[in-house]
Parts: structure tokens; sequence; C-alpha cells
């Protein structure tokens, strides 16, 4: 199984410098592997596309659950170039997958430039000592949708 882990690492690896290649975004690639083939992968595509979101394991999650006809990459395994920053963290958490595998730390990341530490300690910090205005509005007025969602008998749980 090593062996496999390692050729799907590598190419994780190889889509993260052919991102860079073709000028596509930043050094980070993803493959997501599913019964030991690739249903998805991905490169940064951040500055190529204008699209903050486009990091390598979105682009891999997308592609995966489109190829899949899922929400959820159950029994799918990831590995990415690159310890995943804390919005790819979330989706990759969201996906269920059953397990991660990352080449690069996130301190590496930073020495390039891509320091994720204000995200992480932001995360920590109550709304209200953020950097970045997190105020409630509204609340009261949103309980009716939560209440419409609980009541739905049709809903697709997640």
């Amino acid at each position: 199984m090593s062996d496999d882990h390692d050729r799907f690492m590598r190419r994780a690896i190889e889509l993260a410098q052919e991102g860079i290649d073709r000028d596509l975004g930043g050094p980070f690639g993803c493959v997501i592997v599913k019964d030991g083939r690739i249903v998805g992968e991905g490169c940064n595509q951040v500055t190529s596309t204008n699209d903050p979101t486009a990091h390598a394991e979105i682009v891999a999650i997308r592609e995966a659950c489109r190829n899949l006809g899922s929400f959820q990459l159950e029994g799918c395994t990831i590995y990415t170039s690159c310890e995943p920053c804390p919005m790819c963290l979330g989706a990759i958490y969201w996906a269920r997958p059953a397990a991660i595998f990352f080449a690069g730390t996130r301190d590496d990341a930073a020495v390039a430039g891509f320091d994720d530490d204000l995200f992480y300690s932001e995360i920590e910090k109550p709304n209200d000592e953020r950097q970045l205005r997190l105020q409630t509005l509204l609340r009261e007025e949103s309980q009716k949708v939560f209440q419409n969602w609980i009541a739905k008998p049709s809903k697709t749980e997640y």
C-alpha cells in the first residue's frame, strides 16, 4: 500500500508544479482516490480564475463529487501536496473522506509566503475580538428557515 500512497502523493506534487508552470495559481496540488483509482484532482487556480476558494483541495473535491455523483467522499483518500489551510480542512471534513495525507507542512507553506497563522488564530477568538467584523443580525427572523428545514420530511441529511 505504501507504493500506492507514494504514487498518489507524487501525482499531487506533480499537479502543484503543473499549476506553477501553467500560471494557474499557487504551488499546491491534490488528488482524491477511491478504490485505488483517482476520482478527482486539481491544482491551485486562485489567480487564474479570480476565485479565492479555488485551492487545489477544493478544485479536487468538486471534481471528485461530480465524478462520483455524491456530495460526500465516503471511502475516499485525499492526497495533497501541502497541509490544508483552514478553509480546505473545513471542506474536507464536510466531504467526509476516510483519510488525508499531506506532503509539505503549513510551516513549509509559510516560508513560501502562504502563512495561515492568522486564520488559525482568528478561529480561536470570540467573534467580537476578530480582525474582521462578525456580527449577528436578524437572528430571530432566520429561525423560521431552520424550523422549515427541521420540519421538511423529504430533506437530504448531511
